[in-house]
């Protein structure tokens, strides 16, 4: 399973194990069904460098409702290239592991902070993610089960509730 999401500019996939690949976006760059094609594309090879047994075996992406990641292009894309879709509940940000569990994590390091430039803010991202071990990435996609089994046993109606 390989986790998608987009902050500020900055697209990261992760898994169980690590941050799987982090690109910054192009200034000026919107997250379109185009680019977002461009960044799967070196996902894929990406995949097949760092987990060939998952390249091998198949692997699963889960990405959240923005247009860009869910338009008709990106989605013949993703079926023509054979990777699965793990599609997300509209619209339940709640239920995205970003939203839940890296954004907080990130905003914690990143709270109080005053960076001179562009480049500095890239470093300090480098740095958080770097930093994430597989203990925290497995707490990730653990806690991610733990919020997605109310929506599983509603059959993916809309309820309220404590996930957290």
């Amino acid at each position: 399973m390989h986790e998608s999401f987009e902050v500020q500019g900055h697209v990261v996939f992760f898994d169980i194990r690590d941050i799987v690949m982090a690109e910054w976006v192009p200034s000026g760059q919107t997250v379109n069904q185009q680019y977002y094609a461009e960044v799967l594309t070196k996902l894929r090879e990406r995949v097949r460098r760092k987990r060939p047994e998952f390249w091998k075996a198949g692997w699963i992406l889960h990405q959240d409702i923005a247009p860009g990641y869910n338009a008709l292009f990106v989605k013949q894309f993703l079926a023509n290239k054979t990777i699965t879709v793990l599609e997300h509940p509209p619209p339940s940000p709640d239920l995205a592991p970003c939203e839940f569990y890296l954004f907080p994590k990130i905003k914690s390091v990143l709270k109080g902070a005053h960076f001179v430039s562009v480049e500095n803010v890239k470093a300090k991202m480098a740095e958080i993610l770097k930093s994430l071990t597989e203990h925290d990435l497995r707490n990730c996609f653990e806690h991610w089960q733990y919020r997605m089994q109310p929506c599983v046993n509603s059959e993916r109606n809309y309820f309220e509730g404590d996930r957290s």
